[in-house]
């Protein structure tokens, strides 16, 4: 008797244990979010206050709306062919002649080196440019490399730095300023300034007249006069015409806050196309509801 007692509390004790198991899986189940979204009109004014009004509650909502660089379409977007164009300023000082040129490469996929500069083809583009005759921060101009951005790879840009040995001084160079863009029609995606370049020296001539390489500005100081042959190249990373940043939305609503209307204005005209991604989230189980609404706005 006693022993069919123990196995029958046994057997219910086993039976709750998996029912609370079951229980915690069925509350630890991501579930699909309701959302609904409505506005009281298609149609809006420029600057005009729109209220979008929700209904259910899930525990994240975002908001694209439609406008360049908030589009839900290209969230995930990291690509789209692009033109690189490169724009710097510069300083020619004492011997005030030519002796800076700009060269261009889509050879150097890895490591910057001395090895890697002297095996790569390189273009030289310093007919491009503008450069400095003795003012200071003379500025470049914008320097197309269409051309190049059409071969589908990163491309690397350089200052390559040559003198002679002469009674005179050799020349002294400073570049103040330095961005890369890549262009879209009048769309601009940064690549590159000064401080984040990447900027690797290479000397092939004359050690003690080297780039000296800052977040400010790179400057190659060049030699007193008698100074030997001097040879050197400050090479940028690869740039890469075709980035451009995913587009970004706006977090209405977080887990941690509730559910209410959300108000927003349009400052150009047009149509868009405003989508709300509503998601449950729970560890690495997440579903999500898609809503759009296609709103007319006019001046």
């Amino acid at each position: 008797m006693n022993t069919n007692i123990r196995k029958m509390k046994h057997l219910i004790f086993t039976i709750s244990a998996l029912l609370f198991l079951l229980s915690g899986c069925a509350k630890d189940k991501v579930e699909q979010p309701r959302f609904e979204v409505r506005t009281a009109a298609l149609t809006f004014k420029v600057g005009e206050e729109i209220t979008f009004n929700f209904s259910g509650n899930p525990d994240n909502i975002t908001f694209y709306s439609g406008e360049d660089g908030k589009k839900y379409e290209h969230r995930n977007r990291t690509s789209l062919p692009g033109k690189l164009q490169l724009q710097f300023t510069s300083l020619l000082d004492r011997g005030l002649r030519q002796n800076l040129s700009l060269m261009v490469t889509s050879d150097i996929t890895g490591a910057i080196n001395a090895t890697t500069v002297s095996a790569a083809k390189w273009t030289d583009v310093s007919s491009r440019a503008v450069f400095s005759t003795g003012a200071d921060n003379t500025p470049s101009g914008a320097i197309d490399l269409s051309d190049f951005s059409d071969l589908g790879k990163p491309i690397s840009v350089a200052f390559k730095y040559t003198d002679v040995k002469t009674t005179a001084q050799q020349n002294r160079w400073v570049i103040r300023t330095f961005n890369a863009n890549s262009v879209r029609g009048t769309s601009v995606t940064p690549l590159a300034v000064m401080a984040d370049a990447g900027w690797v020296g290479i000397n092939y001539k004359n050690p003690a007249a080297v780039w000296t390489i800052t977040s400010a500005q790179l400057l190659m100081y060049g030699g007193a006069a008698n100074s030997d042959d001097n040879e050197d190249w400050v090479v940028s990373k690869q740039l890469d015409p075709n980035f451009i940043k995913s587009d970004v939305g706006f977090v209405v609503k977080n887990i941690s806050t509730q559910t209410s209307d959300f108000t927003y204005k349009f400052n150009s005209a047009g149509i868009y196309k405003v989508t709300f991604l509503a998601s449950n989230r729970l560890g690495e189980s997440a579903k999500e509801t898609v809503k759009e609404i296609t709103l007319n706005i006019v001046q």
